[in-house]
C-alpha cells in the first residue's frame, strides 16, 4: 500500500515540470499563458529540452523574463519575439520556417529526393551492364551459358 501512495504522489508531482513554487504566478490564467509559452522555448543549456522541464538556472531566468513580460501586459507574440530578439531563434522549439531557415527545413526531402535518384541511376546503370556484358560474350560462351541456365 505504501508503493502505491508513493506512486501517485509521483505521477501528481510530473506535471509541475521544473517550475519552481515561487516562479508561479498568482492569477491561474496567466500560469497557463506562460506554462504553454515555455513549452515552445528550449534551454540553451539543455538544448534539446523546454525551459518548462528543465532545472538549469538560465531556463529559470527565462521562465522568470517571460512571465514578467505577460505581467506587464504583452501578448503571447510579444513576449515570444522580446526573448527570441534577446537570445536568438535558436530558443525556439519548432523554428519558423522563414529566411535562412527554410534551407534547413528542406534538406530532409531534398536529401530524399537525391538518395532516390541516385538509388534509381545506379540499379538502372546495373542492368544496362549485365546486359553489355552477356552481348560482350562469343558464340561459344552464349551456347554454354544457354545450357547452364537451361539445366536448372
Amino acid at each position: 500500500m505504501r508503493y502505491f501512495i508513493v506512486a501517485i504522489c509521483m505521477l501528481l508531482a510530473l506535471p509541475l515540470g521544473a517550475v519552481q513554487p515561487d516562479e508561479v504566478l498568482d492569477d491561474p490564467v496567466l500560469e497557463q499563458r506562460a506554462r504553454d509559452l515555455s513549452k515552445g522555448l528550449r534551454c540553451l543549456v539543455c538544448q534539446n529540452e523546454s525551459i518548462d522541464e528543465s532545472d538549469a538556472s538560465l531556463a529559470r531566468d527565462l521562465r522568470i523574463l517571460l512571465r514578467e513580460r505577460l505581467v506587464q501586459g504583452d501578448t503571447d507574440e510579444q513576449a515570444i519575439s522580446f526573448i527570441v530578439d534577446r537570445y536568438g531563434e535558436y530558443v525556439l522549439l519548432r523554428p519558423t520556417v522563414t529566411g535562412s531557415n527554410w534551407l534547413l527545413w528542406a534538406a530532409g526531402p531534398l536529401m530524399l529526393l537525391m538518395a532516390g535518384g541516385v538509388g534509381f541511376a545506379y540499379l538502372r546503370g546495373r542492368d544496362k551492364a549485365s546486359e553489355q556484358t552477356i552481348d560482350a560474350l562469343s558464340d561459344v560462351e552464349k551456347s554454354r551459358l544457354a545450357e547452364l541456365l537451361n539445366d536448372d
